[in-house]
């Protein structure tokens, strides 16, 4: 009987470690990215799974076709030309496999320069382009960072259901589906889940997939999308929150800069300078931006798109800021488990966070009373029996609590200064594409 250890098998030589390896003969392994022919000699574009290296081919070997997958049998060459200081001089080649069929579109030039029609039906295709990979590079180090600094400040990882008997966020946006003959849903959000893991661990986080079934066709709107939700308890005002989403942020932003500068560097991107974040009213700044552009307010529930953007002018010619905090949203407007102001019944301490125009955070205290949560489902007319596994935790005691979540793919796309969020998705879901 066969039986294995555990020991990793060395696959040749890392990329980031051939620097000290000039003079010498390696093997490494990737991708035939690009070949550029020239007199006696041909540039071979080797894309392995971070980063697309330079190596040089003699005319004698007989190149394989690109997006071949082969293992380069090379000597490592000084070349201070080079921005890496050195170059690969192709000893020897091993294919590995090779495709059936031309690329339908060219992937191996700086911009992928097709529709958004074929960039997403081709993704698996299109992905490997460097400045399209690096997307989703830097979306991970995102993660990584919100990750670090929570784990920092003592919250603790959870992953919660997909499939939910009641809705979180209520309304029509939620996708039903038969669960063995019951009615079930998919999670608009980890709502009720973290709510009630404050019971337990008292700070926690998940970042995973969230459903709305909204019928929105935008450049903003995703049927699928990934939330980044902390939620923590004891707290003394929701203002604990925003202040710990600043400091998540603020993280974050050192962390990329730290860890995915070639990412940052290939997609030119500017990171935002953190230093405090603004914080202003729902109705100030509906005030504001009625006053500074001369537009009437029209809805005084909540922020129109254009809105948004105007707001966000209007602070970053008077603070520099990118980001603003915008609080006390109505209560019509807010689900029913946020909490009111006290003193004031038609307003929620609550918050969004809008980042260069857009909306990338809600978030909030909630009600952590049995009797106040109840009173107002009765005051909404909802059947407090459906919710009754959520109530529990309020019932048998739950602390002063609150939290927000943050849409991954819109702060994504927000810090690489795309407009569509299509772009920073891997593979969307919107009310026009269930594929690939």
């Amino acid at each position: 009987m066969k039986a294995l250890s555990g020991n990793i098998m060395n696959r040749g030589i890392e990329i980031e470690e051939l620097e000290s390896h000039v003079g010498e003969m390696v093997k490494v392994h990737g991708s035939i990215y690009k070949v550029r022919k020239m007199k006696g000699f041909s540039f071979v574009l080797l894309r392995t799974k971070r980063e697309v290296m330079q190596c040089i081919a003699e005319e004698v070997l007989e190149l394989p076709a690109e997006e071949s997958t082969v293992i380069l049998t090379a000597k490592v060459v000084e070349e201070p030309r080079s921005k890496k200081g050195y170059e690969l001089h192709i000893q020897g080649i091993e294919v590995l496999s090779e495709p059936s069929e031309a690329s339908p579109i060219v992937i191996n030039q700086k911009l992928v320069d097709t529709s958004i029609e074929n960039m997403l039906d081709y993704r698996m295709v299109t992905l490997r382009n460097q400045k399209q990979r690096a997307i989703f590079k830097l979306q991970e180090g995102i993660c990584q960072g919100f990750r670090s600094f929570l784990q920092s400040q003592n919250f603790t990882e959870i992953h919660t259901p997909k499939l939910v008997q009641t809705g979180a966020e209520g309304g029509a946006n939620i996708f039903a589906l038969n669960y063995f003959g019951q009615q079930a849903y998919l999670a608009q959000s980890p709502q009720f889940y973290k709510q009630m893991m404050v019971g337990v661990f008292e700070r926690v986080y998940e970042i995973g997939p969230v459903f709305r079934a909204e019928k929105h066709d935008t450049s903003r709107h995703l049927n699928e999308y990934t939330s980044v939700d902390f939620e923590m308890g004891f707290i003394r005002s929701f203002e604990e929150i925003m202040e710990m989403e600043t400091g998540m942020l603020k993280y974050t932003m050192n962390y990329l800069k730290e860890y995915y500068g070639e990412e940052l560097a290939l997609l030119n991107v500017k990171l935002p300078v953190i230093e405090e974040i603004p914080v202003i009213t729902f109705y100030e700044a509906k005030e504001l931006v009625s006053k500074e552009y001369n537009r009437p307010i029209t809805d005084m529930e909540d922020f129109e798109p254009e809105e948004e953007k105007l707001l966000y002018e209007c602070i970053y010619k008077k603070t520099g800021s990118e980001f603003v905090f915008v609080t006390h949203y109505p209560s019509s407007k807010r689900p029913f488990y946020a909490m009111e102001t006290p003193g004031n019944a038609e307003v929620t301490d609550s918050f969004d966070l809008l980042f260069r125009g857009l909306e990338i955070t809600t978030g909030g205290q909630r009600i952590h009373s049995y009797e106040e949560q109840v009173e107002k489902m009765h005051r909404r007319e909802m059947t407090v029996e459906l919710f009754e596994s959520y109530l529990m935790m309020h019932k048998y005691g739950m602390p002063p609590h609150g939290g927000m979540g943050l849409g991954l793919e819109r702060f994504t796309a927000k810090l690489l200064g795309y407009e569509n969020v299509r772009y920073a998705t891997l593979f969307p879901r919107d009310i026009h594409r269930l594929t690939p």
